[in-house]
């Protein structure tokens, strides 16, 4: 994951040194603003990828001397299954409808949908095996 985090920490830098030169050379407010936010959004995946790094142990694919079978067994941790996210892309995708053409009765019943859809995804409790 380091690896990965150095790759995304250069093309940051690539895109603030780009919109400085864009900036200057261009005199063009919106390019420089797109450059500057792309720079922003490589900053968030690199930091993140540092910070999973750092709670893991080193894979073996970042190890020189490791061998395929290193690679054998568990994988990692993955979050279960849930359709709480798609409930709500949908309540989102139908609240931004409603403000687009500012029907407030959508708006309203939208904002519920969102707000109770958070609330489950936020508060959803899964069953596994470890729990009977």
């Amino acid at each position: 994951m380091r690896t990965e985090a150095r790759i995304f920490d250069l093309v940051t830098a690539f895109c603030f040194v780009a919109a400085i030169a864009y900036g200057v050379l261009s005199h063009e407010p919106v390019g420089t603003v797109a450059i500057s936010l792309t720079g922003g959004l490589t900053l968030i995946v690199g930091t993140y990828l540092r910070f999973v790094a750092r709670r893991i142990e080193q894979r073996p694919e970042d190890n020189v001397d490791a061998e395929v079978s290193d690679g054998a067994g568990e994988l990692g941790f993955f979050s279960p299954g849930s359709y709480w996210p798609f409930g709500l892309a949908l309540a989102a995708a139908f609240t931004g409808v409603a403000l687009a053409f500012f029907n407030v009765w959508m708006i309203v019943i939208g904002v519920v949908i969102v707000l109770i859809s958070v609330g489950g995804l936020l508060f959803e409790y899964h069953v596994g095996p470890d729990h009977h």
